[in-house]
């Protein structure tokens, strides 16, 4: 008899988690928080050509030497994203002490800006690569953390560098290889968040996600980064305008990472295919960055940076103060390195969409 008892107690206990994990799952594919994950706070540190773009004002740190006064282009990196993140922590009114855990990543070999750039701070590290969606990518698995009770304050940290990048995926600077209409310029810059459980002055909040796929059209152009990522930008949005249940006026942007101007076109008409229009919502972190007119940037920009910068200086600022009340985040990243590309691979693509409303 007291087997059985038991036997129905186990299942019920059962029962009962299958129908918080049946809460949490929302369509295929995305994920609703029953309780908001905030966005406490954040900031950004970028280089002399962003901050000479049309959002410069808005950075909270501006550098006069892309050496940032270090020897070599990753040691900059690196200190970009500790400058960021120090200041974020600060913004915050918290302490370092106060972070449990850490999502970050980069673009170089073995995520090495990340490495030596947070070491200092000796908090518990979950290294990510996601290409130029990673703030995307360790926005969601923050949240998720914070929404499982595993921590109440997490930072979530990305950053890349045009002459890193440049000498990590393409030619060292010196070169001087002649850049394509479609290629994008890297920006120079880091974004830092501090994830709460708490709304208490908080930017924003977090109410859902949607984990992006690797999708693969065959393309192999390095160049025209744009055209590699849409038709993952396109799988991403669809996914999550159909496991939500929503149409693209339901948000007020819809806003991926570094598509720039080729990418921008291509997304359109790929959902376009599927009968969907977000021409009106749709915004692009690579497009609004730089000055297409004054600044020798071809397509726009690209980069882990590209995207955390934006998000931290200009979305986040629209959020808070009401002018967006609800927006879709979807920062883009290409998978390639050099190995692959000099093999002949493809450059698939991926996209993780993050929902983001005014509290």
């Amino acid at each position: 008899m007291e087997k059985q008892k038991e036997g129905k107690r186990n299942a019920s206990v059962e029962n009962e988690a299958l129908g918080e994990k049946a809460m949490f799952a929302c369509g295929s594919q995305s994920i609703k928080f029953p309780v908001p994950v905030f966005i406490r706070e954040s900031a950004c540190v970028v280089g002399k050509k962003e901050g000479e773009g049309p959002l410069g004002e808005l950075f909270d740190v501006v550098g006069e030497d892309d050496l940032f006064g270090c020897n070599t282009w990753e040691e900059a990196e690196s200190s970009l994203q500790r400058d960021a993140l120090h200041l974020a922590v600060q913004k915050a009114g918290l302490h370092t002490t106060d972070i449990r855990y850490m999502f970050a990543g980069d673009l170089l070999g073995q995520g090495i800006a990340t490495s030596f750039g947070l070491s200092q701070f000796d908090k518990p590290l979950f290294g990510l690569y996601g290409a130029c969606s990673t703030c995307g990518l360790s926005l969601s698995l923050g949240a998720m953390t914070i929404c499982g009770g595993f921590a109440e304050y997490v930072a979530c940290v990305t950053s890349s560098h045009f002459a890193s990048a440049e000498k990590e995926f393409r030619f060292p600077l010196g070169y001087g290889n002649q850049r394509p209409l479609s290629a994008t310029w890297t920006v120079t810059g880091s974004g830092a968040f501090v994830l709460s459980n708490s709304g208490e002055e908080a930017k924003a909040a977090i109410t859902g996600i949607t984990p992006g796929k690797i999708v693969d059209f065959g393309l192999k152009d390095s160049m025209n980064m744009g055209a590699c990522m849409a038709p993952a930008a396109a799988d991403t949005v669809y996914q999550n305008l159909k496991d939500f249940g929503r149409r693209p006026e339901d948000y007020d942007r819809i806003i991926t990472g570094d598509l720039g101007k080729v990418g921008q076109r291509a997304l359109l008409d790929l959902l376009l295919e599927r009968d969907v229009d977000i021409a009106k919502q749709h915004m692009d972190c690579g497009i609004e960055i730089y000055d297409g007119e004054k600044q020798d940037t071809h397509a726009g920009g690209s980069g882990c940076g590209c995207s955390a910068v934006v998000l931290s200086a200009y979305v986040l600022q629209k959020i808070a103060e009401g002018t967006w009340k609800r927006v879709l985040f979807v920062p883009t990243g290409a998978l390639l390195s050099k190995t692959s590309f000099n093999e002949g691979q493809n450059v698939p693509g991926i996209a993780h969409g993050v929902v983001l409303e005014h509290l």
